[in-house]
């Protein structure tokens, strides 16, 4: 089956600080970006890469992209939302396929991953990685806080893996401030939504400490 991995970083990076967003700074001397790119290729050798990028910096993009096979990367711009960013992403999607929807600064990801998610959502229909949490947790109520219990949560990861005729349908849906990632929406509709084992280094780039961490993690594993 076709595959599509939709990589969305549209995002300005204002948490990260400085003027360059967060999945154009270097990690191990390459973008953060590059490492996500790398991922994806090497994971599968007939995925299509969809890479959504600020209209801004899309100059940047093309010089990362242009360090792989330049037939496997399309780009196209993002929206005001992760949700019109996603969307127009899967514009770019013209073929019943299977549709890897990730973030660009989950530059950790491996191979193994997605392909586990590729595996998993063609059996169940839709792939979500997770992990449990490992903290305390605790939840906003009207009267203050309290604690709920931690075994029962799990952490939501990328790449979420859906047919493109499901996700596709989904991002036709009118926007809503529920919709903080793909299976948000997808269950919107009624889908169930299959969650599987994600991996802990499986990070999202969101501050400069997470750049150490990446760091250390990459030098770990060589």
């Amino acid at each position: 089956m076709q595959k599509y991995a939709v990589i969305v970083a549209g995002g300005s990076g204002i948490r990260m600080g400085g003027e360059v967003p967060k999945q154009f700074q270097l990690l191990k001397d390459k973008p953060v970006l590059w490492h996500t790119l790398h991922a994806f290729i090497d994971a599968y050798d007939d995925v299509q890469i969809i890479l959504v990028l600020p209209e801004n910096h899309v100059e940047r993009g093309r010089e990362i992209a242009s360090q792989f096979p330049t037939h496997r990367i399309r780009i196209t711009t993002g929206g005001e939302t992760r949700f019109q960013s996603v969307k127009n992403g899967l514009r770019l999607v013209d073929s019943h396929s299977l549709v890897f929807v990730h973030d660009g600064v989950r530059c950790l990801v491996t191979p193994q991953l997605i392909r586990r998610c590729g595996e998993a959502a063609l059996e169940k229909d839709n792939a979500i990685p997770a992990v449990a949490a490992i903290e305390t947790v605790r939840i906003q109520t009207n009267d203050g806080n309290m604690p709920i219990d931690r075994n029962k949560v799990r952490v939501i990861q990328t790449p979420q893996t859906f047919f493109s005729n499901v996700i596709k349908q989904a991002f036709e849906q009118p926007y809503e401030e529920s919709f903080t990632d793909e299976a948000s929406v997808v269950e919107k509709m009624g889908v169930k939504i299959n969650l599987i084992e994600g991996e802990r280094i499986n990070i999202k780039i969101t501050t400069p400490i997470d750049l150490v961490v990446a760091a250390k993690i990459l030098e770990q594993k060589k």
